[in-house]
């Protein structure tokens, strides 16, 4: 079990998830292996702060989000909740009558606004389902709500009554938002919530999150593949790889001393906005391994330049070699890596 950082208190605390897909074959869907979609995942996100999962494409990042939620039922693990009395909820043991009233506390942005918004329904219906699905059923009361909502989002309470296609990209996700904020949640899941829209328009919807943290006291887990918005938004950061959290640790430090070979690649290919220094990517040999095949050891080691026996072997465990700096890594202790614009050249093998 994971600890919480000195002074923050707790809101979700996720010890050991795992997500198996099963693998059927044949007529009778006989089950031939599985995809480990999350293999044994555990963090923490403390309320108030804003934690960043980050990974390559099919790394398990969307279905960790959609576990904590519960829009997927984990394999085995624990996600525990505090709620507003402060009490401690396990989500994975509740039925489904027992979660309904902890989704007013959880909300999720989603990834596409174009493809989660209703095209049959005006904001009105849109931003007001969920106060109408959890017990608003005053029509006025749900119009004065829907209007404050557009209002903190930046967006005019008169276009309540006009439909999604109306609107442009990075509107449609501040209607996005609107909505999950309607029900006053703690704790929002961001689905990478600026991965379609336009870079300007990504600088103004993280500002307006940023923004919204700060007035309503949120919580956010951040799941994103662009490393650039991560570092302005997080306070820390998870890489994940092939189902598994390779390292976690406060944003400045995991972006300035990488402890994880493979984080370390991925900072190597954020370009930096300076012409002085020249890009330093290091291409990452072979494939990603395959969620459903995953290699011995650890799963990084077929790709991994400082790999040595233990590697092919023995999983490494995920533990603190520093303060809040959490590294799945058999020689995190020895090696210096390059962070972010730093020379690949500087970093040593001390091998």
């Amino acid at each position: 079990m994971l600890n919480t950082t000195p002074n923050g208190q707790k809101l979700l605390e996720v010890n050991n998830l795992k997500k198996y897909f099963p693998i059927k074959k044949g007529f009778l869907r006989k089950v031939i292996g599985h995809v480990r979609a999350v293999d044994d995942v555990s963090f923490y996100v403390n309320e108030g702060e804003t934690l960043g999962l980050v990974g390559e494409s099919g790394c398990g990042k969307t279905t960790t989000a959609r576990c904590i939620l519960r829009a997927l039922n984990p394999t085995s693990g624990q996600i525990h909740f505090y709620t507003q009395g402060n009490r401690m909820v396990d989500i994975t043991a509740l039925s489904k009558s027992e979660i309904r009233p902890l989704r007013r506390e959880m909300q999720m942005i989603f990834q596409d606004p174009f493809a989660s918004l209703n095209p049959r329904m005006n904001l009105l219906d849109i931003v007001g389902e969920p106060l109408l699905v959890n017990g608003v059923t005053s029509r006025q009361e749900r119009t004065e709500r829907v209007a404050e909502m557009l209002r903190l989002v930046g967006l005019r309470p008169e276009y309540m009554h006009r439909y999604p296609h109306a609107f442009s990209g990075g509107q449609r996700q501040r209607i996005v938002i609107a909505r999950a904020l309607a029900l006053h949640p703690r704790l929002v899941v961001a689905d990478e919530p600026v991965s379609a829209l336009d870079v300007s328009v990504q600088a103004q919807v993280l500002n307006l999150l940023l923004e919204l943290q700060q007035r309503l006291h949120l919580t956010y887990l951040f799941v994103a593949h662009d490393l650039s918005v991560v570092k302005h938004i997080s306070d820390r950061v998870a890489v994940m790889y092939v189902g598994k959290i390779v390292e976690m640790a406060p944003t400045e430090e995991i972006f300035n001393a990488p402890r994880h070979p493979y984080t370390s690649a991925l900072l190597s290919a954020v370009p930096v906005a300076d012409p002085r220094i020249r890009s330093q990517m290091t291409p990452l040999k072979g494939e990603v391994p395959s969620p459903a095949n995953p290699p011995s050891g650890c799963y990084f080691h077929p790709r991994c330049p400082y790999v040595v026996d233990v590697c092919r072997t023995q999983t490494p465990p995920l533990e603190e070699i520093s303060a809040q700096h959490y590294v799945s890594c058999h020689r995190a202790r020895e090696l210096k890596l390059a962070g972010l614009g730093q020379s690949a050249s500087s970093s040593t093998n001390l091998s």
